[in-house]
């Protein structure tokens, strides 16, 4: 009977849309890259999702995250990307979190029950915790490395963390994981040189009503704002969508 997954199926084959809707996949970061790993992973058949992030939908969003519209600014993304899953696929279970992940509430996710993990998290140290957190639950994971400041999304490559170079924050992520004793992670990252922006637009924050404060206060604690554009964040998010798929069909 043809139903919403019967393309896909064609593809993947009845035993893997049974193992893509039995699984769970936790999506930490519900921005411009998480917003389309979840887009993604929904419309593949995933059928259990936990979405964790503590932001509102800001203005600024607009250009290039998959749920922020002029409806949604001020709405809890977690809300809203829930609500777009379910549009999608009624029938998938999303839990969402309204936090942001940090060593201190690390304890709070059930990892042990998710059958992977997404980082699309912004910070070094959520992104650590989370690598670490992992590997004590043997859960996999695979995490995005920088996405801002950047216009060649064809730069894009999967990569062990420790074959990657160009990207800032993966060298960060090297060094720290390595003195952990973490050997191996799987990362999306770009080979294209940072870009500067024009001009430091963070101090436009401070009078806009039109972010929620949440987002001002994010945007206030950087030292500058990045730029970013539509098909850059989005093209890092299809690439881990995919990642996700394919190795969560192959597994035994």
């Amino acid at each position: 009977m043809m139903n919403q997954f019967s393309r896909t199926q064609l593809l993947l084959g009845a035993d893997a849309m049974e193992k893509l809707r039995n699984s769970r996949v936790a999506v930490f970061g519900i921005g411009g890259v998480g917003g389309y790993v979840c887009e993604a992973l929904v419309r593949s058949g995933v059928g259990h999702f936990d979405l964790i992030d503590n932001d509102k939908v800001c203005i600024s969003n607009i250009n290039r995250q998959i749920i922020a519209t002029r409806k949604t600014v001020g709405q809890y993304k977690t809300d809203v990307m829930k609500e777009r899953m379910l549009d999608i696929n009624p029938d998938v279970e999303v839990s969402v979190h309204k936090c942001f992940f940090l060593p201190e509430n690390a304890d709070e996710f059930p990892f042990e029950e998710y059958d992977y993990v997404v980082d699309a998290v912004d910070t070094v140290t959520a992104k650590i915790e989370l690598v670490m957190k992992c590997k004590e639950k043997g859960v996999p994971i695979i995490s995005s490395m920088g996405a801002g400041n950047k216009l060649d999304a064809a730069a894009f490559k999967v990569a062990d963390i420790y074959k990657t170079n160009v990207c800032p924050l993966a060298k960060v992520m090297r060094h720290e994981l390595k003195k952990r004793g973490v050997r191996k992670l799987k990362v999306v990252y770009s080979e294209e040189k940072a870009l500067k922006p024009i001009e430091d637009v963070s101090v436009s924050y401070e009078n806009n009503s039109t972010c929620p404060p949440e987002s001002e206060f994010k945007a206030e604690k950087r030292r500058s704002t990045p730029g970013s554009i539509a098909f850059v964040p989005s093209v890092a998010g299809l690439i881990l969508a995919g990642e996700v798929v394919k190795d969560l069909i192959h597994t035994n």
